[in-house]
């Protein structure tokens, strides 16, 4: 089964968008400005930072009217140019991403377009969706990221202290970034000794998201400084997230890969996606770990105020616990809605998981295409199990209106040769027929 659990990339700096249905968010002038800054920043790098060009074919698509405005034709002529862009729809079953997505046999950068325009955020995920296009290249495709130990107590203590000593290095020179350096990579060891089946999830996921965010970052700020101050504000907001499996990569490989660049490190040298940053770091920084880490992290954990950090998680579980006991109802009470997974692609906030020992994993609010269609939930929940095989989603109100299919703040537009089916009090999403 192949699958990726997406993220409408750095969603955490995004405020929750209001758009009018049917208003075109963009215009083919604004999209051309936006296809000239990138091609502009593009040859301003001139290959320093990856040792190739960047740029490729650009989708923006209107999150309102899922309109298509393209920098380049595709291969198959699904795009039509007008007013100087290559324009179309995406199709309704399909997600809206920050991805490196094959639409008409061309491989485009794709990115969301959301209201009100943000020129930031717009340049800075193209050079994201760009980023994965580099990496698909590359045969490094994305996949699932099987993390779910970072909620643990322990691996989640660990890893809020390597980004305190990661901090720590990146707003230090000299010896001081060098001691900062040693630490992180101590408490870092310490999570992976004590998480060693988890290591090469946490690599890869470091890899492919991390190295994409460090890229915009460094490409689209002016500056040294705005790079460092928008890194740091990402790790900020990343710090409070109750959940960590599904998208600390995205600012932890940044980090990373800001201290390598930092040292004239030009990332081509990075041509997979099992590389882990943490060794080459070490390398580069000529700092040595020793051999019997948990130990030594242990007694330096309290220069990086270690028991703010168990409070911190004390209050964690508490609100988890007083939310899971609220939520929980809503999906082990009759009557519910289940849906097999087959082939899923996922949206969500990265704040919103919360993640149950046993159940699944609860999104307060997520987007869900797989081969039965789409599915968008609001407010009202959902619930995905941990193997990724079955979601579910409350049944109360449940309006069925042929393909159409809506409930208590979510909806679903079912494919052809799909039907929903009562069970008893509750429903399944089945194909038509035997």
């Amino acid at each position: 089964m192949k699958y990726r659990l997406s993220l409408l990339l750095l969603i955490c700096m995004v405020s929750a968008c209001n758009n009018d249905p049917g208003t075109d968010i963009l215009t083919p002038e604004r999209a051309q400005y936006y296809f000239r800054a990138v091609s502009d920043i593009c040859a301003a790098d001139a290959g320093r930072m990856w040792g190739i060009n960047l740029c490729g074919p650009i989708m923006y698509v209107d999150q309102n009217t899922r309109k298509i405005y393209a920098s380049e034709p595709d291969r198959e002529g699904l795009l039509k140019p007008k007013d100087g862009v290559f324009t179309g729809s995406y199709p309704k079953e399909k997600i809206i991403d920050v991805i490196a997505v094959e639409y008409g046999g061309t491989l485009f950068a794709m990115v969301p377009v959301f209201a009100p325009e943000d020129e930031y955020r717009l340049k800075a995920y193209t050079f994201h969706a760009l980023t994965h296009c580099m990496q698909k290249k590359k045969g490094i495709s994305p996949r699932s990221f099987n993390n779910r130990h970072l909620n643990d107590r322990n691996a989640r203590m660990w890893l809020k202290l390597e980004w305190k000593a990661l901090r720590q290095a990146i707003s230090s020179e000299g010896e001081e970034r060098e001691l900062a350096i040693r630490d992180a990579l101590i408490f870092r060891g310490a999570r992976h000794e004590s998480f060693p089946a988890y290591v090469d999830d946490e690599t890869r996921f470091e890899n492919y998201e991390g190295l994409a965010t460090f890229t915009y970052t460094r490409l689209v700020t002016s500056s040294v400084e705005e790079q460092k101050r928008r890194l740091l504000d990402g790790l900020r907001r990343y710090y409070d997230y109750r959940s960590f499996g599904q998208n600390y990569g995205f600012i932890h490989g940044a980090l990373y890969a800001y201290l390598l660049a930092d040292k004239g490190l030009s990332l081509e040298i990075i041509d997979a996606d099992n590389v882990d940053l943490g060794r080459i770091t070490a390398e580069v920084y000529n700092i040595s770990t020793p051999e019997v880490i948990r130990d030594v992290a242990g007694s330096i954990a309290i220069n990086y105020d270690i028991q703010a950090i168990r409070e911190e998680e004390n209050e964690r579980e508490r609100r988890i616990k007083e939310a899971v006991n609220k939520e929980l109802s809503i999906f082990t009470e009759k009557p519910v809605i289940y849906f097999k997974l087959e082939s899923p692609s996922f949206g969500f906030e990265p704040e919103d998981p919360n993640t149950l020992d046993t159940l699944g994993t609860i999104y307060k609010s997520i987007r869900v295409s797989d081969n039965w269609g789409k599915l968008v939930v609001e407010e009202t929940g959902c619930l995905v199990s941990h193997n990724l095989n079955e979601i579910r989603v409350p049944a109360r109100g449940v309006k069925i209106s042929k393909n159409h299919v809506s409930g208590e703040e979510w909806t679903l537009l079912l494919n052809d040769s799909w039907e929903i089916v009562k069970t008893g009090q509750d429903y399944l999403v089945k194909r038509v027929g035997p």
